[in-house]
This record gives C-alpha cells, structure tokens and sequence, in this order.
C-alpha cells in the first residue's frame, strides 16, 4: 500500500506489515539517486520476525 503525502495506513484503520521511507529525505545523503540501493540495505536489516507478527496480526491470527 502506498499513501499520499504524510498519511499512514493507521490512519485508515488498517495494519502496517512493513513501513519504508522512499522520500528522498530519507536515503539522499548515503545514497544520492540509488533508492534501489537504500530499499536492499533496509532489506537487509529488517526484522522479518516482526514483519512476521504484524502479518499475522494483520490476517486475524
């Protein structure tokens, strides 16, 4: 899901699985232009167990 501006799925009621900032403030100064370098390093470093759990939350488990 994708969300205009600053808005958040919360927002809307629903579960966020897994939240990544591509807005340029977020990777330029690292990364320059290179956003899909900055996702695969947030890939790398994610917490799959809790995207995990937030899943599960997010399906009624």
């Amino acid at each position: 899901m994708t969300t205009p501006n600053q808005d958040s799925p919360l927002s809307q009621g629903k579960i966020p699985i897994i939240g990544v900032d591509v807005w340029e403030h977020a990777y330029y100064l690292k990364y320059q232009n290179k956003r899909p370098e900055y996702i695969e390093a947030f890939l790398e470093v994610l917490n799959w167990d809790q995207a995990e759990e937030n899943y599960k939350k997010a399906m009624g488990e």
